[in-house]
C-alpha cells in the first residue's frame, strides 16, 4: 500500500498542508491565467477589469470562475489525497475518496427526490437567516456582509443570464458540475477524513465540514441554509458509503438554480419560484416537503449501518 508523505501527521498538520496546497495552486493557476487572458480575449487584463468590452469581460469572468474551481478545489484535493495516502487505511487516491464505490440507481433517485424536497425548507431558512440583525456595535460588520452579499449576487446574476440552450449547458458545467466535484472532494473527501481522524466522531466531522463549506462562500446571509446542505451532503457520504452521492446532490442543487434562472429570465415561469416555500401561503407545502425530506433521510439512515461500521474501522 502506498503511503503519503504526511500520512502519519497530526490532523492539524494535514489541515495546514491542505490550506497551503490550495493557496499555492490558486496563486499559480491565477497568475498563469492572467498572463494568458490577453491572448485568449484580445484585450488587456486592465481593460477586462474596467469593463471596456462587456462580452469579453463576461467571458473573462467565466474563464476565471473555471480557473478558480480547478485551482482551489479539484487539483489541491488530489494533491492532498496523494500526500495523506495511508492515513485512513485506503491504498490509493481513488480509494482515499472512495471513488471506486458506486451507488445503486435507488440511491440516485432517492438523492434526487431529497434535493427537490428540501428546497422549500432551504428557502424558508434563508429568509430567517436574512432577518438576523447585528447589534449596533457591529453595524459596520453587518454592512460589510450586506455589501459582499449584494456583490456576489450581482456577479452570479451576470453569469446566469444566458439566452440559449448552449449557455445553459455551459453554466451547468461551470456552476453545477465543477463546484460539485471540486468542493465535495475537498470538504466531504479530504476535510471529512481529517476531522474524523481528529475527533473520532463521524457526526462531529460532518457538522464541522458543513460549517466550513458554508463559511467558504463568504456570504453570511446564506450561512445557515448552506450549512444545512453541507451537513446533508456529509450524511449522504457516510450513509451511502460513496462520495458520488454528495457530488450528485450538490450537482442537482446547483443545476436547479441554473435552470430556474434561465426559465425566469425567459419569463417562462414566475420569479416567485425562487422563494417557493418561504411565504406563509406555501407553509403547508413546505411542511409536506420537509416531511418527505425527513422520511427519505430516515430510509437512507436505515440502509446505512454497514457503511457507518466500515468508516469507524477506517479511523
Amino acid at each position: 500500500m502506498l503511503k503519503g508523505l504526511f500520512a502519519d501527521s497530526s490532523p492539524l498538520t494535514m489541515l495546514v498542508m491542505l490550506v497551503f496546497t490550495m493557496l499555492v495552486c490558486f496563486l499559480l493557476f491565477m497568475f498563469t491565467g492572467m498572463l494568458l487572458a490577453p491572448f485568449l480575449f484580445g484585450i488587456s487584463v486592465d481593460e477586462i477589469a474596467a469593463g471596456h468590452d462587456a462580452d469579453n469581460r463576461l467571458n473573462a469572468m467565466r474563464y476565471m470562475q473555471i480557473l478558480y474551481h480547478v485551482s482551489v478545489f479539484i487539483v489541491p484535493a488530489f494533491i492532498a489525497a496523494y500526500l495523506f495516502l495511508g492515513s485512513a487505511k485506503r491504498p490509493n487516491v481513488i480509494g482515499y475518496f472512495e471513488l471506486e464505490r458506486t451507488i445503486s440507481i435507488r440511491w440516485f433517485i432517492a438523492t434526487l427526490l431529497l434535493m427537490f424536497a428540501v428546497i422549500p425548507f432551504i428557502n424558508l431558512l434563508a429568509v430567517f437567516n436574512e432577518m438576523i440583525v447585528f447589534p449596533e456595535s457591529l453595524a459596520r460588520l453587518e454592512q460589510w456582509f450586506k455589501n459582499s452579499e449584494e456583490s456576489a449576487r450581482q456577479s452570479t446574476k451576470l453569469l446566469l443570464i444566458v439566452d440559449n440552450a448552449g449557455g445553459v449547458f455551459f453554466n451547468i458545467f461551470m456552476i453545477a458540475m465543477l463546484p460539485a466535484i471540486g468542493e465535495e472532494l475537498i470538504f466531504r473527501g479530504v476535510l471529512h477524513n481529517i476531522f474524523v481522524k481528529r475527533t473520532g466522531n463521524v457526526h462531529v466531522a460532518i457538522i464541522i465540514t458543513g460549517f466550513l463549506f458554508s463559511a467558504m462562500h463568504l456570504q453570511f446571509y446564506g450561512l445557515f441554509p448552506r450549512w444545512l446542505l453541507g451537513v446533508m451532503f456529509g450524511y449522504l457520504l457516510v450513509w451511502s458509503g460513496s462520495i458520488w452521492a454528495p457530488i450528485f446532490a450538490h450537482f442537482v442543487n446547483n443545476a436547479v438554480i441554473v435552470c430556474i434562472s434561465f426559465l425566469t429570465n425567459k419569463e417562462i415561469i414566475s420569479e416567485e419560484i425562487k422563494t417557493f416555500g418561504a411565504n406563509w401561503a406555501d407553509i403547508f407545502v413546505t411542511i409536506l416537503a420537509t416531511s418527505v425530506c425527513a422520511g427519505l433521510l430516515w430510509i437512507m439512515y436505515r440502509k446505512s449501518k454497514i457503511y457507518i461500521t466500515e468508516d469507524k474501522n477506517n479511523i
